[in-house]
């Protein structure tokens, strides 16, 4: 067995001691301003969609052993990839017990169990997937009191194979993928309504080309009538949401995507009550979503956010602790909008440990939106209403050297989870005892 970091952990010998760094890091930040206490209940408070994707490669569970498809690219061959729906939640299961809080799970429709007695016998095609062929995940979101959010998989299917579902010019080819997005619509209101917790049901599509189109207009206008008809009925928004994703380009829509940033937007906006979701790799590579955000609560009373980090292009890097990841924490809390934004990690790397880059991912952004929490914003404010850009200026860079580490850790201990990289310690002995052996 690998050598392994020794591991802290809530409830070992020193807990219930004093931990005089976090108190002094408490002490140095109400000096500069900022109330730890309130930033850690806010943060407790915050729950983000692990993405089941991650696990297994974006798989699914329909045709084992196929690439994804569908502008959509995994690297790598890390062993101890998911093979089944209970390997993946167990992995999840390991993940989850690494990050402090309650979060939630984000699942495709691909992830259907469809072959089982419980769910009818037999496999069936995406256009009638019902709640049923989801049942075992809704008891695994249930027994960990946790909420689920959906998305229609619009990818590696025949009928996706040139490039367009819901704008696709083949008005039969159109309507089952109307079908589909109907049904997961109904799943995902299924899972709200079980769960108390609304679901995000996310409508993405690769529909595109790779070469400069003549019509740009007419797959727009298909897509919003294919749109609309999978809105058509409505549905409660206590336990259900819609929500739809734009993207800059994919693999083989580099020269035209149809549901472009400006088109959902738009959409969103007529059809009041729908979401927007932005995806941090969705846009240039020097274009950051952080400005998107306050403009975009200026139209929409509630939008998704997908957590995500490409690397010059839409690459799907697992989320680290960057200046973009810290401006994009920064906005959600100084506009208030963390009460109006439902958040989700969105990558997928096989080069590294499944489990870990869920970890790092997750913690990663926790870690910013408590640096976000922690900042002086009273004092700031004040500052640049008075147009005192010298303090505004001076606060911002003495606060990028405070004690955060040390409040995370305390954060981490208090909710029974490892602190620093003590993390490390479970998930190399996990993939020891159970990955490694798949």
């Amino acid at each position: 067995m690998p050598d392994l970091i020794s591991s802290r952990r809530a409830g070992g010998p020193a807990a219930g001691a004093a931990d005089p760094s976090f108190a002094l890091a408490r002490e140095r930040y109400a000096a500069a301003g900022a109330d730890v206490d309130a930033a850690l209940a806010a943060l407790a408070g915050i729950a983000v969609a692990l993405h089941c994707w991650q696990g297994d490669d974006v798989g699914g569970f329909e045709r084992a052993g196929e690439a994804p498809g569908g502008g959509l690219a995994v690297t790598g061959n890390h062993p101890g990839k998911a093979r089944t729906p209970d390997e993946l939640r167990a992995d999840l299961d390991k993940a989850l017990s690494l990050v402090p809080g309650t979060h939630r799970l984000n699942l495709h429709a691909s992830y259907a169990e469809t072959g089982g007695a419980a769910a009818g016998g037999g496999k069936v095609d995406r256009d009638a997937l019902e709640p049923a062929h989801f049942r075992r995940w809704l008891d695994w979101a249930r027994a960990k009191g946790m909420g689920v959010d959906f998305n229609p998989t619009f990818f590696a299917h025949p009928l996706a194979d040139d490039g367009f579902t819901l704008s696709h010019p083949d008005p039969e080819v159109r309507a089952f993928w109307v079908r589909h997005g109907q049904a997961c619509r109904r799943v995902g209101a299924a899972f709200g309504a079980a769960l108390g917790s609304p679901c995000v049901t996310n409508v993405w599509v690769p529909d595109g080309m790779k070469d400069t189109p003549v019509d740009r207009l007419g797959p727009r206008r298909r897509l919003e009538a294919s749109l609309d008809a999978v809105f058509a009925d409505p549905l409660d928004p206590a336990v259900h949401l819609d929500a739809v994703e734009p993207k800059l380009f994919g693999i083989g829509s580099e020269s035209y995507v149809v549901g472009s940033h400006e088109f959902y937007l738009g959409y969103a906006v007529r059809r009041r009550g729908v979401l927007m979701t932005l995806d941090a790799g969705h846009y240039h590579p020097t274009e950051s979503i952080a400005d998107k955000l306050s403009a975009v609560s200026l139209s929409l009373d509630r939008f998704a956010l997908h957590v995500s980090r490409g690397v010059r292009w839409d690459s799907d890097h697992v989320v680290t602790l960057t200046d973009d990841l810290h401006a994009i924490a920064q906005e959600l809390v100084r506009n208030d909008l963390l009460g109006r934004t439902h958040l989700g990690l969105d990558y997928f790397d096989a080069s590294i440990n499944r489990v870990a880059a869920w970890v790092i991912g997750a913690r990663n952004l926790l870690k910013a939106l408590l640096a976000a929490l922690l900042e002086p914003r009273e004092r700031l404010r004040r500052a640049e209403a008075e147009g005192d850009y010298t303090t505004r200026l001076a606060l911002l860079e003495e606060q990028k050297t405070l004690p955060l580490g040390a409040v995370w850790d305390h954060y981490c201990e208090s909710a029974g989870v490892p602190a620093g990289a003590a993390w490390l310690d479970e998930v190399k002995a996990y993939e020891w005892d159970v990955l490694a052996k798949r």
